[in-house]
């Protein structure tokens, strides 16, 4: 999770050992196409029959519906809307990686300095989600330019990412500043064949991001629930689009 400058300079140098025994993979052997190699998923091409295409072009205007705009990075100027369509709401971004959660061997202190073991929803038995194993979006904060709990979407709600003309589905899994959009698990971005590396990886730009204010998956730690309820609610959000 992406914090303030003063709380940068107070996490520089922490260092936490690796635990020696390392978390399972969140959802092993649930896919095919995501093979589990050192508990996080290979690359995808594609997950479910609805194209990246589709979906950008049913993404491409926007009907705002926060009050304010996003910034992608601190200091960057404020000009992400979230936007609304029947079924969803989306934003077009960046991607900061997210390794908070369930230490790992790709995420802990040592790995991230801005590590906290905790996110703000939980797997059904009640540990912390995997950064490294499952794939995750961020959402901003609760505040006056946006609500995501105001379009029903929490913990498990289902997201469509897209980038590099791939379509990875996710959850809704953490939360972040209040003023910066754009951020996703390590396992997303290496889902997505994006540098999923803590401290330099990420892009910069051409990340789109939906997230359906239907079903969530359930449970939360099933990328395979994730996947089916994703492609369901992908064509739904065609056909009323």
């Amino acid at each position: 999770m992406r914090i303030g400058n003063a709380a940068l300079g107070a996490a520089v140098g922490v260092v936490l050992l690796v635990p020696a025994s390392l978390p399972a993979a969140a959802y092993p052997q649930e896919r095919k196409s995501l093979a589990i190699r050192g508990g996080s998923p290979d690359p995808v091409s594609q997950e479910g029959p609805v194209s990246a295409a589709a979906l950008l072009a049913r993404t491409a205007t926007c009907q705002q519906v926060s009050l304010g705009k996003y910034r992608t990075d601190g200091g960057a100027p404020a000009n992400v809307p979230v936007c609304g369509k029947r079924g969803a709401v989306f934003w077009k971004a960046d991607m900061d990686i997210d390794c908070d959660g369930r230490p790992s061997r790709a995420c802990n202190r040592r790995t991230d300095p801005l590590f906290q073991n905790t996110t703000a929803f939980q797997e059904s038995g009640g540990r912390q989600l995997s950064a490294e194993g499952l794939p995750y979006v961020v959402v901003p904060g609760a505040s006056r330019i946006w609500s995501h709990t105001r379009h029903g979407i929490t913990g498990g709600s289902v997201a469509a990412v897209i980038h590099g003309g791939k379509v990875l589905y996710a959850v809704v899994g953490d939360t972040g500043p209040t003023d910066l959009i754009g951020e996703a698990s390590y396992a997303a971005a290496k889902s997505l064949g994006i540098n999923p590396d803590p401290r330099s990886g990420g892009t910069d730009a051409g990340v789109t991001y939906i997230v359906f204010t239907g079903p969530k998956a359930s449970p939360i730690e099933s990328h395979r629930a994730a996947v089916a309820r994703g492609d369901a609610l992908a064509r739904q959000f065609l056909g009323q689009n």
